[in-house]
């Protein structure tokens, strides 16, 4: 049956099959998740995970399937981007699949129902429990952006396990200055008092920065260096690339204005993260996401300097299956080995900043 539904979705216009799975996801009944074998567990944040993989922002954009995303056995889900106030986002069409690239480029610009309708679900949803983040944006038209996402630590404070700072869309203008050092570590201060008000009576919620693939070194060097200042929680690496890798095959759709996720971005985004990890020092973990689509991959970025993965485009392609795919290759692979998965965690992070170790080079699970 899901195999049928996956073939219908994929002929239809990819924005039209994104809700209507979303719908349909929506009107299963609340089932447990799933037991996760004990040797997949993660701590990271001051909280406990079943297991590292998360649903990536992007899907459950307004709160909508969380538990029905967790009962197909991701350790965790991200909801979200949320903006504060209502906004349609850009025009459509702004989603597009590469399906021979197992790619997407989207354009949405953060189309949200608001904080009050996804404050409103989660309410709802509270007492099933379960790790859950919420990812936090700006509002196209606003004056402040720091502010939107101060609104943003409140208004979710008492709902979710931890926030994602999302400054690195392609697809509002001007979001990706806030990476920029002076503009960032305001926003940091900011968003980190907010929390710290809320922390009384809501406890203590880690804040997480999710960053692009696209950026220098040197422009990497200034992030860390505030967020290690700061000392803020931990890194999302990373959001979608503006950039169109020469190797695409589509390249009619690859002409399409937006961020493109999925496979190719696997490279680009593993040695950033790689990057990232050797100049952190492990004073905060790093949640590893792009291009991820089977066991080898999940474990290339927990080898590249990633606690915690997550994944979206790949489901588009490969399904539902591909979670307990990935989850049970992960278990094969420390089966091998004698240590905890948080033993692997950069063991080849050298390799993969240096361009030595690509996708290339892994063996296809």
């Amino acid at each position: 049956m899901i195999e049928i539904l996956d073939a219908v979705l994929q002929n239809l216009d990819p924005e039209m099959a994104h809700r209507l799975t979303v719908k349909a996801l929506a009107c299963l009944p609340a089932f447990s998740p799933p037991r996760d074998d004990p040797r997949l567990a993660v701590s990271a944040f001051g909280l406990p995970f079943p297991n590292p993989l998360g649903l990536a922002a992007g899907l459950d954009k307004h709160g909508e399937v969380v538990d029905a995303m967790l009962a197909l056995g991701f350790g965790f889900v991200e909801v979200g981007t949320v903006t504060p106030k209502p906004q349609s986002g850009n025009p459509r069409p702004r989603l597009f699949r590469l399906s021979a690239d197992e790619a997407v480029i989207n354009r949405y610009g953060f189309n949200s129902e608001g904080h009050e309708a996804a404050v409103r679900r989660l309410e709802r949803r509270k007492a099933r429990g379960g790790v859950v983040a919420v990812n936090l944006g700006a509002n196209k038209e606003t004056q402040d952006r720091a502010a939107d996402y101060v609104e943003g630590i409140k208004a979710f404070a008492p709902l979710v396990s931890f926030f994602v700072v999302n400054v690195s869309s392609p697809n509002t203008p001007g979001l990706r200055d806030l990476q920029e050092a002076q503009a960032l570590d305001d926003l940091i201060a900011r968003v980190q008092e907010a929390r710290d008000e809320q922390s009384s009576e809501f406890g203590r919620k880690a804040i997480v920065l999710k960053i692009a693939p696209d950026l220098s070194l040197d422009e990497l060097d200034a992030i860390v260096r505030i967020c290690r200042a700061r000392k803020i929680d931990g890194l999302a690496i990373s959001n979608t690339t503006i950039a169109r890798p020469a190797f695409l095959r589509d390249t009619r759709l690859a002409k399409e204005t937006g961020g493109l996720s999925g496979r190719p971005l696997f490279d680009c985004s593993t040695q950033l993260l790689a990057q990232a990890y050797l100049r952190v020092e492990k004073q905060f973990p790093l949640i590893g996401i792009g291009g991820i689509d089977g066991p080898s991959r999940a474990m290339a970025k927990i080898d590249a300097g990633a606690s915690l993965i997550e994944l979206y485009s790949a489901l588009v392609f490969k399904g539902p299956g591909l979670v307990r795919a990935i989850k049970d290759g992960i278990v094969a692979r420390l089966a091998e080995g004698k240590g905890p998965l948080a033993d692997y965690v950069g063991t080849r992070a050298g390799d993969w900043a240096s361009g030595k170790t690509s996708a290339a080079d892994l063996i296809e699970s």
